[in-house]
């Protein structure tokens, strides 16, 4: 047997992301925010605690709003998730909303926007189980149905961020004097 040769990389060192260290993509998207501060010669500043903090409390709460629709409207095994659909787009509507209501007062704490955007809104839509009420349809060969659902839901959770965001800017407009 010939010697064994040393594993050669086909990508040059340094080269294959953008981190300066010679760490690719992958392992700096791995890494924790505060290594990722700390590599980049930033500090994780004791400011961000509230906004976590805020996100956290927000998402709780808008979990727990999802988790109530589910009692009160429940979806019986095998049969089509409304429950998920009407909660991403009754969320996505709320979301139209709050962003042009935010986007118009110029007055909004800091910590509003990561609150109730992200932690509540982010808590009560579920795109996730979006994804896997269509897994379980199609599971259920039921692809048709699966796929249905698919585009009824993006196309409603679309029409309704924007329909809700347009709507709230004209009423918004029409109050000033």
């Amino acid at each position: 047997m010939g010697a064994q040769q040393p594993h050669m990389s086909p990508v040059p060192p340094g080269s294959r992301g953008s981190a300066a260290d010679g760490t690719d993509d992958a392992e700096a998207a791995m890494s924790v925010p505060a290594q990722r501060a700390e590599r980049s010669g930033r500090r994780w500043s004791g400011r961000q605690w509230p906004v976590v903090a805020v996100v956290a409390l927000g998402g709780v709460l808008g979990a727990c709003g999802r988790y109530g629709a589910s009692l009160i409207w429940t979806t019986p095994p095998g049969g089509f998730p409304w429950t998920t659909l009407l909660v991403n787009v009754i969320g996505c509507a709320v979301i139209g909303v709050f962003m042009a209501v935010i986007s118009d007062v110029r007055s909004v704490h800091r910590l509003v926007r990561p609150f109730f955007g992200t932690g509540v809104l982010g808590g009560f839509t579920t795109f996730s189980t979006y994804a896997v009420d269509i897994e379980r349809l199609v599971d259920a060969d039921r692809a048709r149905t699966g796929i249905a659902y698919l585009g009824l839901t993006l196309l409603a959770a679309l029409v309704a961020v924007w329909a809700a965001g347009w709507l709230t800017r004209r009423v918004l407009a029409w109050r000033q004097p």
